[in-house]
């Protein structure tokens, strides 16, 4: 929990806590490590308009983590219990953060800007392909992508759609971070 910020750490607490009083396994196996959520956090510090393709616990962490952040989080699964984990934390969190239910893959709404995204959802090579894709017009310039799950044995896809794509970044503990040229 090192490096988190405290309302973050209570909220992780809490959610931990959430997930294995109602067997939330797929909570508890998803869930962005700590570490890994620290790394995430000091890489998005600043960046206010940010998207999780993806949605779990760390949404509400990048809101938690900075009162002026929105997040527009991703998901076409209805994960069972989200509202649990949502209602622990304050009604003015939760107003900045708002939950689309269709795949990252569909891209943007038209005019949608984004300063910081976090891909985190299949992991397999064409979803992180197609959803990297569909998002990087509207990455602003100097703006971070952040790929979950790289170098992790079980996700193979997410290094090799970066591969793929040629993109040249930095890793962080499990994350890889491409950011935009500035025009």
């Amino acid at each position: 929990m090192a490096g988190l910020p405290a309302d973050v750490r209570r909220f992780y607490v809490r959610a931990i806590l959430t997930a294995i009083r109602r067997r939330d396994r797929w909570s508890l196996a998803s869930a962005t490590r700590p570490s890994d959520l620290a790394c995430l956090l000091r890489l998005a510090r600043g960046r206010l308009q940010t998207v999780e393709l993806g949605t779990g616990w760390t949404s509400i962490s990048l809101a938690l983590a900075d009162p002026r952040r929105r997040v527009v989080t991703y998901d076409p699964h209805d994960h069972t219990g989200r509202e649990s984990y949502f209602a622990l934390v304050d009604p003015a969190v939760r107003d900045r953060i708002e939950l689309r239910r269709r795949s990252g893959e569909r891209g943007p709404e038209a005019g949608e800007s984004v300063e910081f995204l976090f891909l985190d959802s299949s992991h397999a090579r064409e979803e992180t392909l197609a959803s990297f894709r569909a998002w990087q017009d509207a990455v602003v310039p100097d703006g971070l992508v952040a790929f979950h799950d790289y170098g992790h044995a079980s996700y193979g896809g997410v290094r090799e759609a970066i591969d793929e794509l040629g993109l040249r970044g930095d890793i962080h503990g499990a994350l890889f971070a491409w950011r935009k040229a500035r025009t």
